[in-house]
């Protein structure tokens, strides 16, 4: 995860947005709470922003803010679930996942007829991280496994992340919340770090 860090000022200076503007959004949960941290320095206490990922939010906002609603942007940007339900036919047809993931799924999970947000959300991991060629199919079986046990206890205003490492030739996964963090032992392989955040921003992008 990056951890470098840039200040309100800095910011501002470089998006070129103000600091009315920044505020609004906040208000508004375009920008979450907890990306501004108060450190002290020098001159006082000052609010700084997590570098990447504050820079790719405005430019989202920017992008997308001549066509939607701040209301509707904010509900593009939740972490939140959105009532959403599609069926197979359909989401082949919006190349949102392959019909082989869909297939992948169902043995797991049995025939579903309607998939919910939540479904869908699964289903497009899977099919990025088994695409990619990252996980192989015994993975994929655990991680959704992991996805559905706990798709009800997520936090939903903080970061999620589903991580997947390796030793010696033995897979594990986590579901981890709001963790700047993570010490492994010497020899663990990361082999997957995912914001479920920003993989529900993106389907969320390619569903409404």
């Amino acid at each position: 995860m990056d951890n470098e860090l840039i200040s309100k000022k800095d910011l501002l200076d470089l998006t070129g947005i103000s600091y009315g503007q920044l505020y609004r959004w906040k208000r508004k949960d375009l920008i979450p709470e907890e990306w501004f941290i108060r450190k002290s320095t020098f001159t006082g206490q000052e609010t700084f922003f997590p570098k990447e990922k504050i820079l790719e939010r405005i430019e989202k906002i920017q992008t997308m803010k001549d066509h939607l609603s701040l209301d509707e942007l904010a509900d593009m940007l939740s972490p939140s679930a959105i009532e959403f339900h599609l069926t197979k036919e359909v989401l082949l047809k919006r190349n949102i996942v392959s019909d082989g993931v869909v297939s992948f799924y169902q043995e797991q999970m049995g025939e579903v007829q309607e998939f919910s947000f939540e479904n869908i959300l699964h289903l497009f991991i899977l099919e990025n991280l088994l695409q990619s060629g990252e996980i192989n199919l015994e993975e994929g079986k655990m991680l959704l496994q992991l996805l559905v046990d706990y798709s009800g206890e997520r936090t939903k205003q903080k970061e999620n992340e589903l991580i997947l490492f390796r030793k010696f030739g033995i897979s594990s996964c986590l579901l981890v919340t709001s963790v700047e963090a993570i010490q492994f032992e010497k020899g663990t392989k990361v082999v997957v770090r995912l914001s479920l955040n920003t993989c529900i921003e993106e389907l969320k992008t390619k569903l409404m």
